[in-house]
């Protein structure tokens, strides 16, 4: 590299430096005229898990079977079987697809000493994850080393992850970051508005099933993301996602609070997480993520169960917002579609968060 480029890459380093902070500075300064709710810190002996089922899973009384799993398991275009012992067996996650990825960190297939579980048996080997679990494809490193480390403090409760990083290394927090960050993003579960949903239940691995032969109810002031393929999801299939049912007007509504702050209730969203919510810096990305997902981390930031150094800027973010109103947050949020935010503009994003409401109005799937 040339004097002068070395000199111009530094300059616009300095650039995007300069940018990312002042809107950090702004976004703090707009902090200041939001209405102030102290949350005290929560220790682990404290947690409990909030009750509202449909966000919070938990694992029902009654386990109908809705799947036969008997012999060797397949999945469409793998050469691979597994039976389904080996599919649970979340210390050795099924790899479907192994050619799709770079290799595996020895944690991220098998884990690690301590109790330390492999992470692609809950966020799969696409990083897409499950809704009880989070999508990590294509976060940045440092967001995700910040997020563990949290988790291994007890300053972000109210997922297995505290068990999961209490013997994590440093080295294998590492790894394990910038594997997933260089996974893409891609399209998971199309978001649909919709006025009733099938009844259901949650299985022994956390997952929400249609129960079988128990008809529908309303969705109510709900999200319900269930499999597109029961099977596949059962045997952890990275390549088959979910689709997430949402109350009607959601979308609308939850536009209109991310792009004007609520009128008055809080902060644009984009002022952090970047003009099409593809993250900033460290700032995560939350385009496209599950909603029942997002919608327990606005929970969190609440009621004080994350409130770490980063996480202590969203407290007045969420200070008043009511639950219906993180229902459509997160509704909305997750209809924009995930990339990165050097390929994002806000204009793309605002069409096609338009186009996303107005294709789902009518119970049909976003594309």
């Amino acid at each position: 590299m040339t004097i002068e480029k070395r000199k111009h890459t530094a300059r616009n380093t300095k650039e995007n430096m300069r940018r990312h902070f002042a809107r950090i500075f702004i976004f703090v300064l707009a902090l200041a005229f939001l209405p102030v709710i102290f949350i005290g810190a929560q220790s682990s002996e404290q947690w409990k898990l909030p009750d509202i089922p449909w966000a919070f899973p938990i694992r029902g009384k009654v386990q109908p079977v809705i799947d036969e799993r008997n012999g060797p398991q397949h999945v469409p275009g793998s050469a691979k079987a597994y039976t389904q012992d080996q599919i649970d067996d979340l210390a050795n996650p099924p790899d479907w697809f192994p050619d799709e990825h770079t290799a595996m960190p020895k944690v991220v297939s098998s884990g690690a000493a301590g109790g330390v579980l492999g992470c692609a048996s809950c966020h799969l080997a696409s990083g897409l994850g499950h809704p009880e679990s989070a999508n990590l494809a294509g976060l940045s490193a440092a967001y995700i080393v910040r997020q563990l480390a949290d988790f291994k403090a007890g300053n972000r409760m109210g997922e297995a992850m505290n068990d999961m990083s209490r013997n994590l290394s440093d080295e294998d927090a590492r790894q394990a970051a910038e594997w997933f960050a260089a996974l893409k993003p891609s399209v998971w579960q199309p978001v649909v508005e919709i006025d009733r949903v099938p009844k259901t239940f949650i299985n022994m691995h956390l997952m929400r099933m249609p129960l079988p032969g128990a008809g529908d109810e309303p969705v109510g002031s709900r999200i319900i993301e269930l499999p597109q393929d029961v099977a596949r999801a059962e045997s952890r299939d990275p390549h088959s996602g979910f689709v997430a049912y949402v109350p009607k007007g959601s979308l609308a509504k939850g536009k209109a609070f991310v792009t004007t702050g609520g009128n008055g209730k809080t902060i644009q969203c984009a002022i952090c997480h970047g003009p099409s919510l593809n993250g900033l810096g460290e700032v995560p990305a939350i385009a496209g993520h599950s909603p029942m997902y997002l919608f327990r981390q606005l929970y969190y930031f609440k009621d004080g169960s994350r409130h770490g150094s980063m996480g202590a800027l969203m407290k007045g973010v969420v200070a008043q917002m009511t639950q219906d109103d993180m229902v459509a947050v997160a509704a909305y949020v997750a209809s924009l579609p995930p990339g990165t935010e050097e390929g994002s503009s806000t204009g793309a994003a605002a069409e096609t968060s338009a186009s996303t409401a107005a294709g789902t109005s009518d119970g049909k799937t976003a594309k």
